[in-house]
């Protein structure tokens, strides 16, 4: 993975590149844990030689998991990173195009990339905070405790 900042004004944007082999979500993860990312967004483009993107089940309080065992477009990633208890969360969703022009999409769990992930991504300037909150069963953003 490599990444370089693009500073303007108060915005900071990062590209981050991962390589083939990769986790997508795991190597964003550190690369908010390494630049302590507290609030931004996320944008991305690339593929997966196979991922697993996962639809929340409410009443399971879980993702369910869709896996795509086959190589697979990423046609639109977005999200976001906030300040969780132990560090940066980073919450991302997808759509992936497979060879047969369908897609599948949802909750971005895990993708092996290949042959590359594109990632823009850009520090806000609130300072987000997400929260656990146990009567849904993931954490959310959570305003009152997020700071300007």
């Amino acid at each position: 993975m490599q990444y370089k900042v693009v500073e303007d004004a108060d915005v900071v944007t990062y590209v981050v590149v991962c390589d083939p082999g990769d986790e997508a979500v795991s190597a964003l993860a550190e690369f908010a844990r390494a630049e302590d990312l507290e609030a931004a967004q996320i944008t991305a483009v690339g593929a997966f030689e196979h991922a697993t993107v996962g639809w929340f089940d409410r009443s399971t309080r879980d993702y369910r998991r869709i896996p795509v065992d086959q190589q697979c477009e990423l046609l639109s990633l977005i999200g976001d990173v906030a300040a969780g208890e132990d560090g940066p969360i980073v919450h991302v969703h997808a759509v992936l195009g497979l060879s047969d022009g369908t897609t599948r999409g949802g909750h971005l769990l895990d993708g092996r990339v290949y042959p590359t992930l594109e990632a823009v991504v850009t520090e806000t300037p609130a300072r987000l905070r997400k929260v656990m909150r146990p009567d849904i069963g993931i954490a959310l953003i959570d305003l009152d405790r997020s700071q300007a």
